[in-house]
């Protein structure tokens, strides 16, 4: 994994709760941030190419008329 040095500022709450986190996990303070960031951003921007995969093919039922059928008007 490629990755780029970032500084951020957090609250003493917000530190003292990843602190816990960390502890209890066994894991790094980054490994942690990390974690919540890809979850925001899959929550808030979820990546169009993974919803395309997942709907693909969803309805197998769909009656889809043979190519030469179709309108190309």
């Amino acid at each position: 994994m490629s990755a780029t040095r970032t500084q951020i500022y957090l609250t003493d709450e917000q530190r003292r709760r990843i602190d816990k986190i960390c502890r209890d996990a066994g894991v790094p303070m980054a490994e942690v941030i990390r974690d919540a960031v890809d979850r925001y951003l899959e929550a808030e921007f979820p990546n169009p190419d993974d919803a395309l995969k997942e709907t693909f093919g969803a309805d197998p039922a769909i009656d889809v008329p043979p190519r030469g059928e179709w309108d190309r008007g």
